[in-house]
C-alpha cells in the first residue's frame, strides 16, 4: 500500500535518512548544507504495544539553529511527507524541551548544537518496515535558509533501546501533574479578526526569561506570540487567536496547548477552563 502523510510541524520531524543529492549541492553564505547541519536517522526499537520508537539526530554548526513544533515569529515551519510507508498508520514527535532565542530581533523557539527528536510510529503490522519521504525544514544563523531533504529508512523489529533517544525522551517538558502546576484558566474577549485570550495558571518557577507559548489544535488557526508576566506563583500570558476567515469564532478551550518555557525546565498544560 502506498500513501502520503503530510504534516506541517513547528520544528524538525522525520523518519529516515539518506539525504538527496540535490540538497547536498546547495550552498549559502559560502557554506554547503553539510557544513551547516548533519542529520542522521536512529532506527530505534519496537515498543511492547507494537509501536516503534525511532529518532532523528540533528547536529548543527556553531551558532546555527533549527526549530521546535511552534517556531515563533522568527522560525521556519517544517513540512514532512511520507510517500512510502507500508504498515505505518501515524506518527508522533516527542519534542525535547526547547530553548528561546532571538534572531534579528525576532523570537524563535528551537534547538542548537545537537538535538535528538524521538519519533513514535503507529504500526499496523510487524516485521521490518521501510519508509520513504521528503522533508522541508529551516536552519538559521543571521538568516533562515529553507532546505529540502529526501529520506529513506528502515524500522527494525528489535526491542533494544537506543540511549540517545531515551535521553531525549527524558528531557521533555513536564506535565502539569509532574510539575505540581494548577489548572490553567482562560479569559476570552472578541477582537476585530478573532479572539484575545488571557491565560493564568499557578506554575512553579521555570527559570529566567519565562516564555509562554499558546498553540491551537487546528494549525490553520494563527496564534500570536504571547505577552508573558510572572506574578508570584502565578503566570499570566495574553495572545490573539485568528482563524482563516479573520472573524469571531467559538473557541473550545480544550483545543489549546499551553507551554511555559524557562531556562531550567518547561511545563506543558493541556487546555484551560473558563
Amino acid at each position: 500500500m502506498k500513501h502520503a502523510l503530510r504534516r506541517c510541524l513547528a520544528a524538525f520531524a522525520a523518519c529516515g535518512a539518506l539525504w538527496g543529492a540535490d540538497t547536498a549541492k546547495a550552498e549559502f553564505l559560502g557554506r554547503s548544507v553539510d557544513d551547516v547541519v548533519q542529520v542522521s536517522f536512529l532506527p530505534g526499537w519496537r515498543l511492547a504495544d507494537g509501536n516503534h520508537m525511532a529518532g532523528i539526530r540533528i547536529a548543527l554548526a556553531p551558532g546555527w539553529k533549527t526549530y521546535w513544533r511552534a517556531p515563533g515569529e522568527g522560525g521556519v515551519p517544517t513540512i514532512l511527507q511520507l510517500t512510502e510507508a507500508e504498515g505505518v498508520t501515524g506518527l508522533a514527535i516527542h519534542w525535547p524541551r526547547p530553548k528561546v532565542f532571538v534572531i534579528n530581533g525576532m523570537r524563535s523557539i528551537g534547538y542548537g548544537d545537537v538535538v535528538v527528536l524521538p519519533v513514535e510510529f503507529s504500526l499496523s503490522q510487524g516485521g521490518e518496515i521501510a519508509i520513504e519521504g521528503q522533508i522541508d525544514m529551516g536552519v538559521c544563523l543571521d538568516v533562515c535558509i529553507p532546505i529540502t531533504l529526501n529520506l529513506t529508512g528502515l524500522l527494525p523489529p528489535t526491542p533494544v533501546r537506543v540511549a540517545e533517544i531515551g535521553q531525549s525522551l527524558s528531557n521533555r517538558p513536564f506535565t502539569a501533574a509532574e510539575a505540581g502546576a494548577g489548572q490553567a484558566r482562560c479569559a476570552v474577549e472578541p477582537i476585530s479578526d478573532g479572539l484575545r485570550i488571557t491565560v493564568t495558571a499557578a506554575v512553579p518557577d521555570t527559570g529566567s526569561d519565562e516564555t509562554v507559548v499558546l498553540e491551537h489544535h487546528d494549525s490553520a488557526i494563527w496564534v500570536s506570540e504571547a505577552v508573558t508576566e510572572r506574578l508570584g506563583n502565578m503566570i499570566r500570558a495574553t495572545a490573539d487567536i485568528v482563524p482563516p476567515d479573520q472573524g469571531p469564532f467559538a473557541l473550545n478551550r480544550s483545543d489549546l496547548r499551553i507551554t511555559v518555557i524557562g531556562t531550567r525546565m518547561a511545563i506543558e498544560l493541556d487546555g484551560c477552563t473558563g
